[in-house]
């Protein structure tokens, strides 16, 4: 019991995790002969597991902090870009310096009771970082389909009541997530997951296909040197949203097969959460690097 109340401390955000420790549990007191007879290796595989969640949470607090904290101060200082048009930008960023510092109370909750924190933060990466990505999409999408509208909620205005709807989706979320967590009714938390993260999907393809229709498309009277600059702004906009909408199947898709195997088979998926909680935690560093390249600011393109 100890052993699974520390996996669980040591992930917050892995919700499929508490799933299959309830199915475990389930079958060892089902049958106590194989469970104390396989209780030492049992033990001993929670134990590995759990190390290799606080080395890996440990490393997105100590690498990921940092970065996103840079890249607010070069849009807030007018460094990187201007803060009106970047908007949703830096609060994606301010959502993933969240779920860095969500990550250091993962691994000090296995030391100090911290109460229901980590479990309330679990929401900014249900629907933080995947709201704030659709708006990205979202506005690409108009600026190169539909570029009347795009002028017309370009505004600062606009941008900041969307982000506040956007905010206020993600606090609904936490307090979701709290209070799954405090009332142990993860199999709701398993059939909603995938539901929206299909939502999110869809909207990011239906932006991409858009982009893609629109840059084989040329406008009437276009000259060739214009039709050039338009393509390749058309092509820009569409590797952006194709790289987030991989980075967004890449960070989630993990989970919800770990979930499929959960409710479906009641298997033993820690590997696959261990493994599910890398690939998140990665897809948090593409969007930084994208935009440290767009700035010029990583080494290499500065060396370059």
């Amino acid at each position: 019991m100890l052993i699974h109340s520390l996996h669980i401390n040591t992930s917050p955000f892995i919700y499929t995790a508490f799933v299959t420790f309830s199915a475990i549990l389930e079958t060892e007191e089902m049958n106590s002969t194989e469970a104390s007879t396989n209780s030492t290796t049992f033990e001993h595989l929670l134990w590995s597991l759990s190390i290799v969640d606080m080395f890996v949470c440990s490393s997105n607090f100590l690498f990921g902090f940092p970065v996103h904290s840079y890249i607010i101060w070069l849009i807030v200082t007018g460094k990187g870009s201007d803060v009106a048009s970047e908007s949703f930008n830096i609060n994606l960023f301010i959502c993933e310096l969240w779920i860095s510092f969500s990550c250091l109370l993962s691994v000090l909750s296995n030391f100090v009771q911290l109460m229901a924190l980590p479990s309330f933060l679990t929401g900014l990466m249900v629907a933080g970082r995947p709201l704030f990505q659709c708006l990205i999409c979202v506005e690409r999408y108009l600026a190169v389909v539909h570029p009347v509208s795009f002028l017309k909620f370009k505004p600062l205005r606009y941008r900041v009541i969307c982000c506040t709807v956007v905010w206020i989706i993600t606090l609904a979320s936490c307090l979701c997530c709290m209070f799954t967590s405090s009332l142990n009714q993860f199999i709701w938390f398993m059939w909603l997951f995938p539901i929206q993260f299909f939502l999110f999907l869809s909207i990011q393809l239906f932006c991409l296909v858009a982009v893609l229709r629109a840059l084989k498309q040329s406008g009437p009277g276009e000259r060739g040197r214009e039709r050039r600059e338009e393509n390749h702004m058309k092509r820009r906009v569409f590797y952006l949203i194709l790289i987030i909408t991989v980075c967004m199947c890449i960070s989630f898709v993990p989970y919800i097969l770990a979930g499929v195997f959960n409710i479906f088979q009641k298997h033993n998926a820690n590997t696959y959460n261990t493994f599910a909680s890398v690939c998140f935690i990665m897809g948090g560093f593409v969007h930084p690097v994208l935009f440290l390249h767009r700035s010029g600011k990583l080494p290499c393109v500065c060396s370059s």
